[in-house]
């Protein structure tokens, strides 16, 4: 069957294939790693937080796919390696990497911001992206595909003194084009998906009242984001839906980027 006899229901579907989801503890690392289970995926979900994370394994395998824990932090070369070490072992192959780990980090005045928060914010979003990359595109075949996760902020700003976030978000769209030129020739695509406002440990604070204000002043579409509809996009960019797509920063933000 060639390419262009296969539908498009089935380019949709990730049976066979295996995922590794970062970040898989919380917020849009959950939804990402059962979304990719639901469409067929065996999933690896990796963090930093045990518990977390075994509660994500087991929405994963509700789904009837299997998943593997592995515990660690992208910002240190040898848990990313071990990463893909145990995927391999595991499942044989390691075919979709969601790059989902990152931290909002803290808000500072540019000329108050502890260098060591800074650097904090920029290894985690930035370098355990890369990282992860690195590892993965060693044993990643033809047809595999990396997402990873930016941040609307990375092309607008909330106001807000976000300086390390915004920087180590926007340094992701670099890293997306020239990565997926360097593994194009591979046959491995890399993208990037851009959220907007989601649920997350990070806006849990916001009152109902200050969600109306930033609906009302940034977001066309009406509402907040739900973490389904992050986790749709990139189990399309995960896919063979979106064979022919690498290099794209694609936002996913209900209109953001308009205002």
């Amino acid at each position: 069957m060639s390419d262009t006899d296969v539908t498009i229901p089935l380019r949709n579907d990730l049976t066979g294939r295996v995922a590794v989801v970062t970040g898989a503890s919380s917020g849009l690392g959950v939804a990402h790693a059962v979304g990719l289970a639901q469409c067929g995926a065996d999933v690896v979900v990796t963090g930093r937080r045990a518990e977390r994370l075994a509660q994500t394994a087991q929405r994963v395998e509700a789904t009837g796919r299997r998943c593997h824990i592995v515990v660690g932090s992208v910002t240190d070369l040898e848990d990313c390696a071990r990463v893909v070490q145990e995927t391999m072992e595991t499942f044989g192959r390691l075919d979709i990497l969601v790059n989902n780990a990152g931290d909002g980090g803290e808000y500072h005045d540019v000329v108050d911001d502890p260098p060591e928060h800074f650097s904090r914010t920029v290894e985690l979003n930035l370098h355990g992206t890369y990282w992860m990359i690195r590892e993965a595109a060693r044993v990643m075949r033809a047809g595999g595909s990396i997402v990873n996760v930016s941040s609307v902020m990375a092309l607008t700003t909330a106001k807000m003194p976000a300086a390390a976030y915004s920087a180590s978000k926007a340094a992701v769209l670099g890293l997306t084009r020239d990565l997926a030129a360097q593994l194009g020739p591979k046959g491995i695509r890399v993208n990037a998906i851009l959220p907007g406002v989601f649920p997350s440990e990070q806006t849990e604070h916001y009152s109902d009242r200050y969600k109306a204000k930033v609906i009302e002043a940034r977001i066309p579409i009406g509402r907040i984001g739900a973490p389904q509809d992050a986790a749709a996009v990139v189990c399309f960019l995960a896919g063979d839906a979106s064979a022919y797509v690498t290099g794209v920063s694609l936002p996913v933000d209900g209109g953001v980027l308009l205002t």
